[in-house]
């Protein structure tokens, strides 16, 4: 049985050795539950404000002992990411770009999390060799910001997501569940006092107010959906192909946050802010060479190519028109030809008889209903543009 003793110098040393452990802040909680949730969880999910990617069995994301035998603490880390480029990069409106959103900048953080709790691990088991642990990131059974919350490493704002004190709400988090009698940090006070800019910046009313939201409304779970995007969405994406921190940006707490402190979180350019066009042709085997260790790659190469359609309509960008023609003509895939319908619908300007035709003869080939919809809807669209007036010599 570890004692309370080799706890108390342990929790010490990791303290003090942070900066060679490559980790920002660190807290420590027991392992009782965190059974005040579970209403709240089976509400949600019986409301379908829940994604579908949560761990499906509620229990376990309430109850340590229920995923770890002998569960006595949780160990908490946090990682500031950046919030801007070092250098911001050039515009130009012939090679209009998406963006991801923040979290999936640099390195999928997925595993620069898991690599930091092994360090963390590595050092607690060279002072205590019978220690045992669970390490997590988001994917696995608890709730991150509440575990954190619970560590003292912040608090849950309004949006859901932790709010730190020195990186504001721009960290990654995991946790460490572990047989390891720790002393559990003091938790930090509710800090939102009567601020809800967070609620009405978000352009989808996803936020509640109260820590929860409706996560199926949520653009940043709608751009990894893989299906038909519903239209209520599109225009409120923008130029975002993954993921939203709407919600972050307007936060006071993170106004003039923005730490470089890891180079595989460094955001490059075409990583992050691709070139929409190019992104409509990509093989597979270029999606994985120039998106697949980012953490908004995990959904595949569709979703991406959807939203980028969809960003380079709310662009009205007209060069894009000879590539979406084609995608409607020969891409493989009915979403991808839907969506490609629609862009062109809302970029071009005039009627078009030669496109409405063309979009027609496609429509006649097809045969999944959403994709006829869509069709449907794209060429009553484009015979409802105005006629474009001859000039005269």
């Amino acid at each position: 049985m570890i004692s309370k003793e080799e706890a108390i110098k342990v929790k010490s040393i990791l303290k003090k050795s942070l900066k060679d452990l490559g980790v920002d802040k660190i807290g420590f909680t027991t392992a009782e539950p965190f059974d005040h949730l579970e209403e709240s969880l089976r509400e949600q999910k019986a409301k379908g404000h829940t994604t579908g990617f949560e761990h499906p069995i509620i229990e376990e994301r309430i109850y340590p002992e229920k995923i770890f035998e002998g569960a006595q603490s949780i160990i908490s880390i946090a990682l500031a990411y950046p919030s801007n480029f070092r250098k911001e990069p050039a515009s130009n409106k012939e090679e209009r770009r998406g963006s991801f959103a923040r979290a999936s900048w640099g390195e999928d953080y997925h595993h620069i999390l898991l690599e930091r709790m092994q360090r963390v691990i590595d050092l607690i088991q060279a002072e205590i060799p019978d220690a045992r642990f669970k390490p997590m990131v988001d994917t696995g059974e608890l709730i991150d910001v509440v575990v954190a919350e619970r560590a003292g490493l912040g608090f849950i704002g309004r949006n859901g997501l932790l709010v730190t004190k020195e990186f504001g709400s721009y960290v990654y988090l995991g946790e460490i569940i572990t047989n390891i009698p720790f002393m559990p940090d003091k938790r930090v006070t509710y800090g939102c006092g009567d601020c809800y800019r967070c609620v009405t910046a978000c352009p989808t009313q996803a936020l509640f107010g109260d820590g929860k939201m409706n996560a199926q409304k949520c653009l940043s779970y709608q751009t990894q959906t893989k299906g038909h995007l519903a239209e209520d969405y599109r225009r409120k994406m923008t130029h975002v192909i993954y993921g939203c921190d709407i919600c972050q940006i307007s936060c006071p707490y993170n106004k003039g946050i923005d730490f470089h402190l890891h180079p595989e979180m460094e955001p490059i350019q075409d990583e992050v802010k691709p070139i929409l066009k190019n992104m409509l042709s990509l093989s597979n085997r270029a999606f994985k060479r120039q998106f697949g260790h980012l953490a908004g790659s995990w959904r595949g190469k569709k979703p991406l190519q959807r939203n980028a359609i969809i960003a380079l309509a709310n662009y009205r960008d007209r060069t894009a028109l000879p590539h979406l023609l084609e995608l409607i003509e020969k891409d493989p895939r009915p979403v991808i030809r839907a969506t490609a319908a629609y862009a062109v619908s809302v970029i071009q300007r005039d009627k078009n008889q030669a496109i409405i035709s063309m979009i027609y003869d496609q429509l006649q080939k097809e045969s999944e209903p959403e994709t006829i919809k869509e069709m449907k809807k794209a060429i009553e669209r484009l015979k409802n543009k105005k006629e474009l007036k001859s000039k005269r010599s």
